[in-house]
């Protein structure tokens, strides 16, 4: 498998776990302060992955030089993932979904201002074919909805939220210096955990842990092992074979994988007309596969 095929693999994967946490997410985000959830959610997934660090590449000293960039990178995912939930509690899914789908355009701006990544002719076809079909399937293929759509204050401090999400997928190519993804994936995690203690220390005091639903621990679990440990491992790894307009371009697949969440918890399949804007999102991803060029021209 080349480094190319490596990236679209792990972005695959990592946009179906991704979609799970959006399914479960939901339906907790007004039970557990976002801060509280995260923190604890951040302290499990770097368990894991510091267990899987030891048994595989180990824990080489060298990769803890400069440890502030651990902490630039964890307080980017941790400021992502508290805002969304932040986000969640006043936003319409179908606002904050369309939001979501803005992230691949500012990863980027982002890929040109921090590593002068160049975005291709059929790479931005890509995105523009990717972003309809997304707001196509967001929007259930409904006019009026999308006529509809407002921006309220759940939807700003979402969207602030995925800003940090755009600019942390270069900012781990400009930063990494040779470590494994697993030893990078869980100095992130531990920096993250530590300042999401720090900054919730508050709510995490607060919360009634041993009062909470089973379906919050239930989904806990979910984002700390498959949405937060695996999926760091699977953004890492792709963020240094692929450029970050092609890695971000992934999450116009998240709504497609919504729908089989859905149809797997009972939910029922949408109208076959929800299912071309699917297609249109199989197009784009086709169109990046077959652009060669795993790693970006520099701006001469």
């Amino acid at each position: 498998m080349t480094p190319a095929q490596k990236g679209h693999a792990s972005m695959l994967l990592f946009s179906a776990l991704v979609a799970g946490s959006f399914s479960l997410g939901g339906q907790i985000a007004n039970e557990v302060a976002p801060a509280a959830l995260n923190a604890l959610r951040f302290w499990l997934a770097a368990g894991v992955i510091g267990l899987a660090a030891l048994a595989t590449t180990g824990m080489p000293r060298h990769a803890f030089v400069a440890s502030w960039r651990y902490a630039v990178l964890g307080g980017l995912f941790g400021t992502y993932f508290v805002l969304m939930f932040e986000g969640l509690k006043t936003a319409p899914p179908v606002s904050a979904a369309a939001v979501f789908t803005l992230t691949p355009v500012i990863a980027a701006g982002f890929g040109w201002l921090l590593l002068r990544q160049i975005v291709t002719p059929r790479i931005a076809v890509a995105l523009i074919i990717g972003a309809m079909g997304a707001l196509w399937v967001i929007f259930r293929a409904d006019l009026a909805a999308l006529k509809a759509f407002a921006i309220g204050r759940g939807e700003i401090i979402y969207f602030t939220g995925c800003i940090c999400h755009a600019l942390y997928t270069p900012m781990v190519r400009k930063l990494n210096r040779g470590e494994p993804a697993v030893v990078f994936t869980f100095g992130t995690l531990v920096a993250g955990a530590i300042l999401l203690t720090v900054f919730g220390w508050r709510d995490i005091a607060a919360t009634p842990w041993t009062d909470l639903s089973g379906m919050v621990w239930f989904t806990l679990i979910y984002l700390s092992f498959f949405a937060s440990a695996a999926s760091f491992v699977l953004l890492q790894t792709a963020t240094l074979c692929l450029p970050s307009s092609k890695v971000m371009a992934y999450t116009y697949l998240v709504p497609s994988w919504v729908i089989g969440w859905e149809a797997m918890l009972g939910q029922g399949l949408p109208p076959p007309i929800i299912l071309g804007g699917a297609g249109l999102t199989m197009i784009a991803l086709a169109l990046l596969l077959r652009d060669e060029g795993a790693v970006p021209r520099p701006v001469p």
